[in-house]
């Protein structure tokens, strides 16, 4: 006969457990068959350790009771006394359970060890896969349509799915490791969804809208829990703009509103996702935002207005905590891949931003933005246009609104070269006198010479004086004037110059950057695998600077010449060095700098930048397309496109190498790189000019002009060009 107890209480002769509670009464128990006794540790203050006390036990302890072992003989007993022989045991919460025998129709334990097929839940695997595809075309038969429902609409199915079998690596689930094997739910998955069986897709699909998703809580029981919420994206419905609003939207409302703990879970999961697999799931919820967008522009029912603001603001939230995930997990995927560039087609930039910044001046509820460089090119636009049309505060509100645009208080530097007209003494009107000045803001003071990565802050300027102080609040606003304005300014700056300007903190690449054979060293002592890191490196925690020709030792932490560098400690030695290079050492100069900076660029749509973009707003980048430019390039008087002398023009300059194709823009457009967007957004002029072929082409860079003489001859054109722009500064053709 099997008999079944439920055993809780101190009173009981003894209690049963078999596996580890995660819950709020975590107790362990095991059973060993060769004795036939159980054995229990954790917490036991509602009995259920089975010690017939409610006292917690760090160590396994007997649980009470008369057992023997399968197959084993009992002892000389009375009357009143009876044996057990263990079938199975159970835990849950605060209770332990167990089924036994009596002795004289005993049966050997269940081992859980050895796994029987017929009594596991079902699971989408390689055999269930199989199964599936090899029934008919069709209608399904009812069996398989009911074994695929059941599986799609259990999350405890699809929990246990696509589980990492090597070494069991599953068993270590944790906040930290989530036991999926995502390469195998993605092959398994696109297995399963196929064209050529569109009645399984459909099954599938109504099993996740109906049953799955609309089931699932904000709060889990564990984390083995969340494993779906990984997997599911990689199933190919998801993906079909035909199943947004009834797969993916509600999906991404799913995960938006799990709570604070689990969701911190599945964000670590994502972050140590492979790039293309966390890539997917920002790419679908991209998706999903344009064909929202999409119809939105085709026009949206008044009375649906509602729910499309809904999904939209779900979706734009999912791709924020993606995006702070990406952030945190230091970019696992390139930054720009979250730009959304259909958005300038489907959306007035202008208005939403001006919306926007409305919205927040009277305190509504703000909702994330997802931009693009293009939107944010824009959003620079009106704020600068707010600024000139409103510079003494002549609007509403004018203060509630300054924190989001540029300062008003603009620095009167200007180098005009025509009639100056209202607001041009806040610009940098063309980027070659911007040029020549910051040549001479950055020689020789700011830059020093690295020959392993060229031009480079001098960050080791110890000894501030008044006039250091006043050169660097000057630099900081040529660099605010150029983002200002559009104007590519040659300020080589590394990274790390604007991670801080974005309170971002350097790290040992920037390192690398600046000091490439310092930061080699810090990779190879993190890298170290021996113990001896005492011995083999001598370091303490303090750094040698060199100081107008004198040497002196600076502790990196308070008593820093007494702590030796040991394995425990040396990335606390790491981020110790790396902030003083790049904080303490500059605090001061780079409080000028910070402070000439935001005088032109402050206020919250600096927070929209990306590091690397801001770098790129000062000094444009490299990634020329020469097609590009002939194709945007205007002309002027009797030159055409098809004219021969540009004809000519253009099939020498595309011979030019490199080198001299970035001296031909240097001589322009007073710099060799191009603008953030790229080729498309730097407009050339060329003109004729009188005088015949014996005078060079001459540059206007307040207007990317060219004057071009009506060359007839190819070599001529070659020789007189390649003349010009070799002497593209100064009057050494006078």
């Amino acid at each position: 006969m099997l008999c079944f107890l439920n055993i809780n209480c101190p009173q009981l002769p003894f209690c049963l457990s078999m596996v580890t509670m995660t819950g709020p009464f975590p107790h362990t128990s095991a059973f060993v068959p060769s004795s036939g006794r159980i054995y229990s540790f954790g917490l036991g203050g509602n009995g259920q350790l089975g010690t017939g006390s409610t006292s917690n036990r760090k160590s396994p302890f007997t649980v009470k009771g008369n057992w023997i072992p399968y197959s084993g003989q009992c002892p000389p007993s009375t009357d009143s006394e009876e044996y057990y022989c263990v079938k199975r045991i159970f835990s849950g919460g605060d209770q332990s359970f167990s089924h036994y025998f009596n002795p004289q129709n005993m049966m050997p334990p269940d081992d859980f060890r050895c796994p029987d097929s017929s009594k596991q839940i079902w699971t989408v695997n390689e055999v269930f896969i199989q199964k599936l595809l090899t029934c008919p075309t069709g209608r399904l038969p009812v069996e398989i349509a009911d074994e695929i429902d059941g599986t799609f609409s259990s999350a405890g199915c699809l929990n246990g799915s696509f589980l990492a079998v090597s070494n069991d690596d599953h068993y270590r689930t944790s906040a930290r490791f989530s036991g999926v094997d995502m390469n195998a739910a993605r092959l398994l998955f696109h297995k399963l969804i196929s064209p050529d069986h569109p009645r399984i897709s459909q099954q599938v699909a109504a099993s996740l809208e109906k049953n799955l998703i609309p089931k699932l809580t904000t709060s889990l029981p564990d984390v083995e829990a969340l494993r779906l919420y990984l997997t599911l994206p990689e199933c190919p419905l998801m993906s079909d703009v035909n199943n947004f609003t009834t797969l993916a939207i509600p999906f991404g409302t799913a995960v938006v509103n799990l709570e604070k703990a689990p969701l911190k879970v599945l964000e670590n999961w994502w972050s140590i996702l492979e790039p293309p697999l966390f890539l997917k799931i920002v790419e679908l919820y991209k998706d999903v935002v344009v064909h929202l967008l999409k119809l939105y522009k085709i026009g949206i029912p008044n009375s649906e207005r509602r729910i499309f603001t809904s999904f939209l603001h779900t979706s734009l939230k999912v791709l924020e905590i993606l995006h702070r995930v990406n952030e945190r997990g230091g970019q696992i995927i390139q930054y720009d891949k979250f730009y959304i560039h259909e958005i300038q087609d489907l959306i007035d930039i202008r208005n939403d931003y001006i919306n926007w910044i409305q919205q927040q001046a009277y305190g509504m509820v703000r909702n994330p933005q997802i931009f693009f460089m293009h939107a944010m090119l824009v959003i620079i636009s009106i704020t600068k246009a707010l600024t000139w049309f409103f510079p003494d505060g002549c609007w509403a509100h004018r203060q509630n609104f300054s924190s989001f645009f540029f300062a008003c208080s603009m620095p009167f530097i200007s180098w005009q070269r025509t009639s100056p007209e209202p607001g041009t003494c806040w610009q940098i009107v063309s980027a070659e006198p911007s040029r020549l000045a910051t040549n001479g803001l950055s020689t020789p003071m700011w830059l020093s010479r690295s020959s392993e990565s060229g031009y480079l802050p001098r960050w080791t300027c110890s000894q501030l004086t008044f006039e250091d102080s006043d050169l660097f609040h000057l630099i900081g606003v040529v660099c605010g004037l150029a983002i200002y304005n559009f104007t590519i300014v040659d300020l080589q700056f590394p990274l790390a110059l604007y991670k801080k300007l974005l309170n971002k903190k350097p790290s040992l690449d920037d390192l690398k950057e600046l000091m490439p054979d310092v930061g080699r060293s810090m990779q190879q002592l993190l890298d170290y695998p021996e113990d001896d890191i005492e011995e083999t490196f001598c370091l303490n925690f303090t750094i040698t600077v060199e100081n107008f020709g004198t040497t002196e030792v600076k502790e990196l932490v308070p008593k820093g010449a007494d702590i030796p560098v040991v394995k425990q400690n040396r990335q606390e030695f790491v981020d110790a060095y790396v902030d003083y290079i790049f904080g303490k050492s500059v605090a001061s100069l780079f409080d000028a700098f910070h402070t000439g900076f935001h005088k032109v660029c402050g206020g919250k749509v600096l927070q929209l930048f990306q590091p690397s973009e801001l770098q790129a707003m000062v000094i444009g980048n490299t990634n020329y397309d020469w097609k590009e430019l002939e194709k945007n390039t205007e002309y002027k008087g009797e030159y055409w496109a098809d004219h021969p002398t540009i004809k000519i023009f253009w099939d020498v300059f595309h011979e030019l190498p490199l080198e001299k194709k970035k001296q031909f823009l240097l001589f322009l457009t007073g710099s060799d790189r191009i603008p953030i967007l790229g080729m498309k957004c730097l407009k050339l002029v060329i003109q004729p000019t009188g005088g015949g072929e014996g005078y060079l082409p001459v540059s206007h860079t307040c207007f990317n002009l060219l004057d071009l003489p009506k060359y007839t001859d190819k070599e001529t054109l070659k020789s007189k060009l390649i003349q010009a722009i070799d002497h593209n500064e100064g009057f050494s053709l006078v």
